[in-house]
C-alpha cells in the first residue's frame, strides 16, 4: 500500500514526541498504535495488541527510568516503513563525562490514520548489560542517587522536535501521571 510521505512523517514525529520525548506511554500507545499492533522485541519478548504493549512499556520504563532515547536519524517511505536509529542513553554521573550509550534501531510499519501496526526493536543485549554495569559503577563512584534523579541532560544533536525535558519529572508523561 502507498501512503502520503508527509502523513507517514507526521505519524512518526507524533510517535517520537509522545514516546521518546514526552515519555507519555499511555498517549503513545493510544495515539500511535493500532488495537492489534505487533510489537517485536527480540530481547525482552514480543507483544500482541495495544494493551499488552502498554502494560509492558510502562513497567519497563519504570524499571529502567534512568534510560532515555537520543535520536540519531530516521527514514520514512511511501510504503509506510519507518526506520529510526537512536542511542539508549544514561547520563553519566561523573561531572563532565560523556553519556553512557548503547545503540538501538526500530522499524515501524504505518497502517494509516496516524497509527502503526508493527514495531520491531533491535539492540545488543551484550552492549546493554555492559553499559548498565558501567553506569552502576559510575553511580557508585560519583552519585549513588543518580538513578532516582532520572536526568535527561544530553538529547544529542538531532532537530529540536527530538529533544525533551532535562528530567523525567519535567516530562509530559510525568506531569500527566
Amino acid at each position: 500500500m502507498k501512503y502520503d510521505l508527509d502523513e507517514v512523517e507526521q505519524a512518526f514525529r507524533k510517535y517520537w514526541a509522545l514516546g521518546a520525548v514526552g515519555e507519555d506511554w499511555d498517549a503513545w500507545c493510544d495515539e500511535c498504535f493500532t488495537d492489534d499492533v505487533t510489537y517485536v522485541e527480540h530481547i525482552l519478548g514480543n507483544k500482541n495488541g495495544r494493551e499488552a504493549v502498554r502494560a509492558w512499556i510502562k513497567q519497563t520504563m519504570e524499571d529502567y527510568g534512568e534510560i532515555y532515547t537520543a535520536y540519531e536519524w530516521h527514514m520514512a517511505g511511501a510504503d509506510g516503513r519507518v526506520v529510526v536509529y537512536m542511542q539508549n542513553r544514561r547520563d553519566n554521573p561523573e561531572p563532565g563525562a560523556a553519556p553512557i550509550d548503547f545503540p538501538g534501531m526500530t522499524v515501524l510499519q504505518y497502517a494509516g490514520g496516524g497509527k502503526f501496526s508493527l514495531e520491531e526493536d533491535f539492540w545488543s543485549l551484550t552492549e546493554g548489560i555492559s553499559t548498565m554495569k558501567r553506569y552502576d559503577a559510575a553511580c557508585a563512584a560519583h552519585d549513588s542517587a543518580c538513578k532516582q534523579k532520572r536526568t535527561r541532560r544530553n538529547w544529542g544533536s538531532g532537530p529540536d522536535w527530538t529533544h525533551g525535558a532535562d528530567t523525567y519529572s519535567a516530562s509530559l508523561g510525568a506531569r500527566r501521571g
